[in-house]
């Protein structure tokens, strides 16, 4: 199952959600697409609901089917609770961190700057985006890379850096400093839900 790359306004509006991060697919239409306009109410079942959120979480952090269940698998293998478990490797995936220092403005262009090779981790060059960082590693960007546009404009915009991460402005340089605990993480997900599904 491929990347979902079409219109991620429509996709937010059904699922009611901003997956772009920005809220700014929510602020005009608050609603699902559909002729109906926000007039439509339908009741969805159980397993809709279960879906819908394993979607949201999948569409958010930008993972096809197979990687979404494969993190979803190896939360399972840790200790502790497995929804909060999946999304706290979710939250330490190399593009997301790239993302949450405000080095990028949203997930997509964060997995373009890794791909790209523009994004070291302790030093050395990472063009994964799934790369799980651990607590206490830094993030930089090549020297070359410093001055690229969508780079500058992504650090002047960001207005906020969750506090699990450090982030130096002038030196364009983060690290991860701790794994993120519940609360810090996306409040609209209930991962419940999708353990519930891949549980059925």
């Amino acid at each position: 199952m491929s990347r979902f790359t079409g219109s991620i306004w429509k996709k937010s509006r059904r699922l009611g959600i901003s997956l772009s991060g920005t809220g700014k697919e929510l602020e005009k239409r608050p609603y699902a697409p559909g002729q109906h306009g926000p007039n439509q109410r339908r009741k969805i079942s159980e397993y809709g609901l279960q879906q819908q959120e394993k979607q949201k979480l999948r569409f958010m952090y930008g993972l096809n089917e197979r990687q979404f269940r494969n993190t979803f698998n190896e939360a399972g293998k840790m200790k502790g609770i497995h929804g909060e478990n999946f999304m706290v490797l979710l939250e330490s995936r190399l593009d997301n961190i790239v993302y949450r220092l405000g080095l990028a403005r949203t997930r997509r262009q964060a997995r373009q700057l890794v791909n790209h090779g523009h994004i070291l981790v302790d030093g050395k060059r990472v063009d994964i985006p799934s790369y799980r960082l651990k607590p206490g590693q830094s993030i930089t960007l090549r020297e070359r890379s410093r001055n690229l546009d969508i780079v500058k404009e992504a650090v002047e915009a960001n207005s906020f850096t969750p506090d699990y991460t450090t982030f130096d402005a002038d030196k364009l340089e983060g690290t991860y400093a701790r794994y993120p605990e519940r609360s810090e993480l996306p409040a609209e997900i209930n991962e419940a839900l999708i353990v519930e599904f891949y549980s059925r």
